[in-house]
């Protein structure tokens, strides 16, 4: 019982769209290594994949804000499952409200998660990467870091630093044959959204409306365009941030 893709760390993978993608790499063949801050339901999640998919799977806590829980993580799972081929960025935290009413505490909450984590999780394994001479690495941004979101202003910075670290790392690794892509969700139905609809019913209801597929996504919209670009397909393709909003930005 293994995957033939070759071990790929997703974090936050035990709920939402983390799990989702978990669901859609067990199913091309990838062993899965599900990094979340909840070991229960992170050994839940592999358990599922394992029974399902046919693969290895294994739950590892990490709160990716720590590089010495990262570095921990990294080991637990190379020990269990093997080098790590492909690591998707997708933990991330927000606290909607607006700007002038957050917290310097709060500002450095989410910078830690989804800006400083994402970075020390690509620091992690690339040195492996760059050994194999390949790896895959697809970062969970935002449209919100393109375009701005009302009630995210920070989180919203977070996600844009996200796209321009991707694009950079993705010019230094391109030697190597290591891809670094990003995937950017609009509106999608998560806990996070949650946050938004508690923060104004009026600004959820207008997502929605301004959607042209006229809905919101669901998880598993999301999980497909990471597993294209952790395919043998998208080799070529790299450097890139390709929006799953149902049309809401166009660019």
């Amino acid at each position: 019982m293994t995957g033939d893709r070759g071990v790929a760390i997703v974090t936050g993978g035990a709920r939402g769209i983390g799990a989702a993608i978990c669901d859609a790499l067990a199913a091309d063949g990838w062993d899965i290594a599900v990094w979340d801050l909840d070991l229960d339901q992170s050994n839940l999640r592999a358990a599922q994949l394992e029974g399902e998919h046919s693969i290895h799977a294994l739950g590892v806590p990490v709160d990716i804000s720590s590089g010495d829980q990262i570095i921990a993580g990294l080991e637990q799972t190379q020990s269990a499952l093997g080098p790590v081929e492909a690591l998707v960025n997708n933990a991330g935290i927000d606290v909607i409200k607006p700007f002038v009413d957050s917290t310097e505490e709060e500002w450095d909450r989410i910078i830690a998660v989804n800006l400083k984590g994402t970075i020390a999780c690509c620091r992690a394994v690339i040195d492996g990467m760059i050994e194999r001479e390949s790896g895959r690495i697809v970062s969970i941004a935002s449209d919100a870091g393109r375009v701005g979101s009302s009630g995210e202003a920070v989180y919203s910075a977070t996600k844009g630093g996200v796209i321009s670290f991707t694009k950079t790392l993705a010019r230094e690794l391109a030697r190597n044959s290591i891809t670094v892509n990003c995937v950017c969700p609009g509106p999608t139905e998560t806990a996070l959204l949650a946050q938004v609809a508690e923060f104004s019913e009026k600004l959820y209801a207008g997502l929605a409306r301004a959607i042209p597929l006229g809905r919101t996504a669901l998880p598993n919209d999301i999980a497909p365009a990471v597993a294209f670009l952790l395919s043998e397909g998208a080799g070529y393709i790299t450097g890139q941030t390709l929006s799953v909003s149902g049309g809401l930005t166009m660019s």
